[in-house]
């Protein structure tokens, strides 16, 4: 009940909607200004001022206190102008692994002649984007989204906000882009299951003689340079030690990963993580592979298409 009525609020009260895909505007009704709460103490201290220059009959102090108040105006005219007229374009929302740091990419126009200083966009609780626009020119702002759970989620709100020149006012506006950011299963490094008979007949060439790849392992000095899984190892970023392919001998074959293959006992998500652990396992080794899902499958194929189609399977499963 509470969830319906804060829709409700949301969508014609404060009218939350969904923006248009395109460039949006930011004009006089989307930007919004208030006094931070420096701006406030210093209307306070203003106040103040202007009660002890009444009650003492101080012309100079009456002159002060009129020159802080007419620079506060001026400051909140061009905090509000920092904003005004930015053309906004959600461009894409690049996919990711759970855990792994999801971004939105905006592009922020400035068509003045003015330049856009310490502006900043922000996500939820996520750290902001700060950034300078450069008068009549462009800047791409990468936005940090939440990126905790496996699914295909609706981008949410982002808040472009700014406090310059003096720090005495915030302006803010809000853009809803109409994306969704596709967030893979975390994966697992377990033993690739075994490979069956090639659709070809076997007649296909293979690498490393005669052997088939059969799953990653920590490298060790023994092992030749040839075989570090060089992909799979930079996923990492260098926080773990190098992976290397393992070998077994036989005739060449198609990897069948199916939902069937992993352990029955293991809950939902660790399941589909097992699957994404062997996909990018399957695809750091170059070799064919299906997918076969209770819901979906995918054919034999290769390649980074086929890696991307196999994952975004595994993000969309329900549940």
């Amino acid at each position: 009940m509470r969830a319906a009525v804060e829709r409700f609020l949301q969508r014609h009260l404060f009218r939350w909607r969904t923006d248009a895909a395109g460039t949006i505007r930011l004009g006089q009704r989307r930007v919004f200004i208030l006094p931070t709460r420096g701006g406030l103490l210093f209307a306070a201290t203003l106040l103040a001022m202007l009660l002890a220059a009444i009650n003492y009959a101080l012309a100079l102090g009456h002159a002060l206190v009129f020159l802080l108040g007419g620079l506060c105006l001026t400051g909140m005219i061009h905090t509000f102008r920092n904003l005004h007229g930015l053309h906004l374009t959600a461009v894409r929302c690049p996919p990711v692994f759970a855990g792994e740091t999801a971004l939105c990419e905006i592009v922020v126009e400035n068509d003045d002649t003015r330049e856009r200083r310490a502006i900043e966009l922000a996500c939820a609780d996520r750290p902001p984007s700060r950034c300078d626009i450069p008068a009549q020119g462009r800047n791409l702002i990468r936005v940090i989204l939440p990126a905790a759970r496996r699914g295909e989620h609706a981008v949410p709100r982002i808040r472009l906000q700014t406090v310059y020149p003096l720090g005495l006012f915030t302006a803010w506006a809000y853009l809803q882009p109409p994306l969704h950011s596709l967030i893979y299963p975390t994966p697992l490094l377990h033993p690739l299951p075994p490979a069956r008979a090639r659709s070809d007949g076997g007649q296909g060439q293979h690498q490393e003689g005669q052997e088939d790849f059969a799953g990653l392992r920590q490298r060790q000095p023994a092992d030749p340079m040839r075989h570090v899984a060089w992909k799979a190892s930079a996923r990492d970023d260098g926080e773990r030690p190098l992976l290397a392919k393992q070998f077994a001998g036989g005739e060449g074959g198609e990897l069948q990963l199916d939902w069937q293959l992993t352990d029955p006992a293991a809950d939902l998500e660790t399941r589909l993580s097992i699957l994404s652990g062997w996909l990018l396992q399957a695809d750091a080794a170059g070799l064919p592979y299906s997918l076969a899902l209770p819901n979906a499958s995918i054919p034999v194929a290769a390649g980074p298409a086929q890696l991307e189609r196999c994952l975004g399977e595994l993000a969309r499963y329900p549940g």
